[in-house]
């Protein structure tokens, strides 16, 4: 088994993504329930069997020991950009299961060994698309599958507006392109759904917190932010609250792949 404490060279950006993340590790559970929920959706879309499992992206390992648990006879792999996350995942689950640092544009499997990868709100992470559904095309054996969960651009609006953050915090590929990039890969897509989520917080606390701890902020260097800048974007949010408290909007593409037999 290939350590998750040692870490590979990564380019800047993953450096970024994977140091978020590793920080969001501790808490990362007790904060994820819109990602979770998410999760449970896709989950209820899983094939009968399998004998070689990747759950891509697989953060703190939550999935994968479900993916363990429902395919008792398979070789399963979680992979992530992040080692604090796969330290956490070992910790908790132990070494049943193959714990792998990699980048899902560069997966370090061999090519067909793979005949499910599972991938809850990961890829949105990688900013080139194409070569994350080139790697897909590589590893999946003959008639394999995945089932992925991404987003779409216009996820978090409401704390882009708060903000004034345009960007949403997240820059994601629209659904064409996603899609283009899985028909120049060579995968089938037999089954796609895209679909608005929206979860509610009491207040702004509560919404930053579920941000942060799930590592879905990466700090912009020397941000500082005053007094007066948080209480005028709390203001902004407050502008947005429904009954049900702060809405945050998840736009979500599901994606069900087929690797040609």
């Amino acid at each position: 088994m290939n350590s998750p404490l040692t870490s590979l060279p990564l380019p800047r950006w993953q450096e970024r993504v994977a140091r978020a993340f590793s920080r969001a590790a501790p808490r990362y559970d007790d904060l994820a329930s819109a990602q979770r929920d998410i999760g449970e959706v896709l989950w209820q879309t899983l094939p009968e069997s399998a004998q070689h499992v990747l759950d891509l992206g697989c953060g703190t390992g939550y999935w994968t020991q479900r993916l363990a648990e429902h395919y008792p006879d398979a070789a399963i792999t979680g992979l992530d950009l992040a080692p604090g996350m796969l330290a956490h995942a070992q910790a908790q689950y132990g070494d049943a299961i193959r714990w792998q640092q990699g980048d899902a544009a560069a997966l370090p499997l061999s090519d067909a060994s793979v005949d499910l990868v599972f991938s809850n709100l990961a890829i949105q992470w990688c900013p080139d698309i194409g070569a994350v559904m080139q790697e897909l095309a590589r590893v999946l054996a003959p008639g394999g599958q995945a089932r992925i969960t991404t987003l779409l651009p216009g996820t978090l609006s409401e704390v882009a507006t708060a903000w004034q953050r345009p960007e949403a915090l997240l820059q994601t590929p629209d659904a064409s392109t996603v899609q283009r990039a899985i028909q120049q890969s060579g995968l089938r897509l037999t089954q796609h759904t895209c679909a608005q989520r929206r979860f509610f917080y009491s207040d702004m606390n509560a919404v930053m917190a579920s941000i942060k701890g799930v590592g879905a902020q990466v700090t912009r260097p020397n941000a500082q932010l005053t007094r007066r800048e948080l209480a005028a974007a709390q203001a902004r949010f407050e502008t947005l609250r429904e009954p049900q408290g702060l809405p945050v909007s998840y736009h979500c593409f599901t994606l069900h792949l087929e690797q040609t037999p």
